[in-house]
């Protein structure tokens, strides 16, 4: 059943059993789940069935670190989310990932991978993903010709791609929308969360338009994005005894990390330019540090891939100002999204039966540098944070500040990958890497470049701001997803995780929704048995005691 806050007049309650915050990837996952496990679910969205300005503008807030995209454009709050405009892009964190790094301060999951690897293989259909995993096997075994580097110095991960770029949205959820244990309520923004006894006791949210309502449910689960998580744990005051909440902000940061002169530019563009076919699934591989270099040189686990790109400081060209236009310059209304999806799926196709020969061309022309794409790892870092500023929005809550912050090991970690490239490239005599300048030792800290991606700055991943831990001295939620302290309060989403790796989160986000889903109902199911026994020893002394018939 679906209700809008704004249609409501004054007032309305609602007494549920598990009520989830915000209908974006990792809120929609686990309501699935939960039903599935026979829960009645009020999955709130702060937002419509589409974009709305007005309700856009509560995300707006303040820059005051690094370079970032304005706050009111960097996700999307209607019903499905961030995942409206995604790319598609599905990988799995490595095992390294989740270990603890004596050379990266911070990391270490309280879970490990084999934690995740089962909920993997239950999120891949969710994306429309085949249950094998590719490698760079079958792209060889279709004519791809990748380069044959050392297993010790680089690996070549894939990526797949979801086939659908709408998976999420208000009309791909009708079994959501018409579940008759579910009731969606959109335009309900929470502005506050109370929590008594340790345990939250009630939620409030409220319209644009004025309508108000208060919520009270035995758990309540919040999944509205690596800032909003934040933000109204911090607006609460919840799960912040020890300053941790809105702490280790990461990104993947973008950049480009150099340019690879002379050589066998062709197989390479072949090999990591374009998209891949393989039995009716959209692949691409990219490169990443072994994970024998990373412990040998103290590196991080990010990535690069070779493309195309006109040389740095370049006039760009018209296609791809017009490109980024229609992605982050029209409103991302359904009108806007169907604008910019036509074009990314022209640009697929064109990539597929066109390139390499066209950036081959423009590069032989020397109109374009064969270039590396950084998309980086973020070092966790607690001085990289939201936290809250003195403006109010509309409903009166108060604006969030970016602090983002970048340290020395992201950028020596990029460093390093650049020049494990260039010696397995210069091995196997297929060209030479001349770093990007910014990577000296006296350049800047970090260096974005608009000519290198669409997306120039980050991927858009918001990371880190509620991190599990084993203590609350050291993060906001438990292995389970719950905030310490607190019996009924859960968290999910990419800002639970503790360290970002390399991968797009949005399919690590929908594995540990399942996760966290399955740990609630197996709570509840424990707190019912214990209730009914309960009840059971209560009624037998009533009758031992003569207060009942018997």
């Amino acid at each position: 059943m679906m209700l809008d806050l704004d249609d409501i007049d004054g007032a309305i309650r609602r007494q549920t059993e598990i009520c989830v915050v915000g209908a974006g990837a990792a809120g929609i996952a686990l309501t699935r789940r939960l039903l599935a496990a026979g829960h009645e679910v009020l999955l709130l969205e702060s937002g419509g069935k589409d974009f709305e300005a007005a309700t856009a503008d509560l995300n707006a807030g303040a820059n005051i670190g690094e370079d970032y995209y304005p706050l009111h454009d960097a996700r999307m709050r209607f019903f499905g989310g961030t995942t409206a405009i995604w790319g598609g892009r599905c990988a799995e964190l490595d095992p390294i990932d989740l270990e603890r790094r004596d050379w990266v301060p911070h990391s270490g999951w309280p879970i490990g991978w084999s934690d995740l690897a089962p909920y993997y293989a239950e999120a891949r259909p969710m994306f429309g993903l085949p249950d094998r995993r590719y490698n760079i096997a079958d792209l060889r075994s279709h004519g791809v010709p990748v380069p044959h580097f050392s297993d010790q110095m680089l690996n070549t991960p894939i990526w797949t791609f979801d086939p659908r770029f709408n998976r999420f949205t208000f009309d791909a959820c009708d079994d959501i929308i018409s579940h008759p244990r579910c009731q969606v309520i959109c335009h309900a923004s929470v502005t506050g969360i109370e929590r008594r006894a340790g345990a939250v006791q009630r939620l409030e949210a409220r319209s644009l338009k004025g309508g108000r309502l208060i919520v009270s449910a035995d758990v309540v689960v919040l999944a509205a994005g690596g800032i909003e998580n934040a933000r109204l744990l911090l607006t609460s005051d919840i799960g912040n005894q020890y300053d941790q909440v809105g702490r280790y902000f990461m990104e993947h940061p973008h950049a480009r990390g150099g340019r690879i002169v002379g050589g066998d530019s062709w197989n390479l563009l072949k090999s990591f330019a374009r998209r891949h076919r393989i039995d009716g699934q959209d692949v691409a591989a990219l490169i990443t540090p072994a994970a024998e270099v990373q412990r040998r040189e103290g590196l991080l686990n990010s990535s690069l891939t070779i493309v195309a790109r006109q040389p740095a400081r370049a006039t760009q060209f018209v296609g791809m100002r017009v490109y980024g236009s229609l992605k982050h310059d029209l409103e991302p209304t359904r009108r806007g999204r169907a604008l910019w999806m036509a074009t990314k799926k022209a640009a697929n196709w064109a990539q597929r039966h066109i390139d390499p020969a066209r950036p081959w061309l423009l590069h032989k022309a020397g109109l374009a540098d064969i270039a590396l794409l950084v998309r980086a790892e973020q070092a966790p870092n607690p001085d990289s944070r939201i936290t809250l500023g003195g403006e109010v929005d509309a409903l009166g809550v108060r604006r969030v500040k970016l602090d983002w912050r970048l340290s020395a090991l992201d950028k020596r970690s990029m460093g390093g990958l650049v020049g494990a490239l260039g010696e397995e490239l210069t091995r196997l005599g297929s060209g030479r890497v001349e770093p990007a300048a910014w990577l000296a030792g006296d350049g800047p800290r970090w260096q974005s470049d608009p000519l290198i991606s669409s997306h120039p700055i980050g991927g858009y991943h918001h990371i880190g701001t509620t991190r599990m831990s084993t203590s609350p001295r050291t993060g906001v939620v438990d292995a389970d997803g719950r905030v310490h302290g607190l019996h009924n309060l859960y968290v999910v989403g990419s800002s639970t995780f503790s360290t970002a790796g390399w991968a797009n989160p949005t399919l690590t986000i929908a594995a540990l929704a399942l996760r966290t889903a399955d740990r609630i109902s197996a709570a509840l199911v424990r707190l019912r048995r214990a209730s009914d026994i309960h009840a059971a020893y209560a009624w037998n002394d009533d009758v031992l005691l003569g207060r009942k018939a018997s």
